[in-house]
């Protein structure tokens, strides 16, 4: 007796041990942030446009126009900053954006965890 109970816990724990693995699809973005409202000095504007909080936002957003369920994994390039000339004409000064931002976006894997829709 005990030796068939111990020969069908091995038996459940040789099958149940990849069952537990989330998979995930992986897709870089290639994507370009907006560029402040506000007209300011060359330094400040990029230092404003390259801040961690608006590369973090932006990847967001980025990933999320992807569709339902997609997140950010990580922000592989930050790109390079751009500034134009204001287009206020009254107001001296630039307005800077990133360009060419580089997100990896993931989301799970339809099927790899819990029970499937449908399946009982």
């Amino acid at each position: 007796m005990k030796l068939k109970l111990i020969g069908l816990l091995m038996t459940l724990s040789f099958y149940a041990g990849g069952s537990m693995a989330t998979e995930y699809i992986y897709r870089d973005l290639m994507a370009n942030t907006l560029a402040s409202p506000k007209c300011m000095a060359e330094e400040d504007a990029i230092a404003h446009a390259s801040r961690d909080y608006n590369i973090k936002r932006f990847s967001k957003k980025f990933c999320q126009t992807q569709g339902y369920g997609w997140h950010v994994d990580k922000v592989k390039d930050i790109g390079k900053a751009v500034c134009e000339v204001c287009p206020d004409t009254s107001k001296t000064g630039v307005v800077c954006h990133m360009e060419d931002v580089v997100v990896q976006c993931k989301r799970i894997k339809p099927g790899s965890v819990g029970m499937l829709p449908g399946k009982g």
